[in-house]
């Protein structure tokens, strides 16, 4: 059996996708997924992406909010 220094190092050595997997599946036995949630989620994302779409909300770029929230934490 490998011990977990070994684990882990074989799983740096996967291809990004399949790490992503490997994570994504750890942190389903910490946090078991609960249907009703992740289907809100869903909604929430389909009708954010309507009103980016539409025009009706305008995208922040990324780096203008994260030089907003270091500005914010500087003091």
């Amino acid at each position: 059996m490998h011990g977990m220094k070994e684990i882990i190092q074989e799983a740096e050595s996967l291809p990004i996708e399949e790490r992503a997997i490997v994570v994504d599946s750890l942190l389903r036995t910490l946090n078991p997924p609960v249907m009703e949630i992740d289907i809100e989620w869903v909604k929430v994302a389909k009708r954010r992406l309507a009103e980016l779409r539409s025009g009706n909300v305008k995208a922040i770029p990324g780096d203008a909010v994260f030089a907003k929230i270091q500005k914010r934490f500087e003091k």
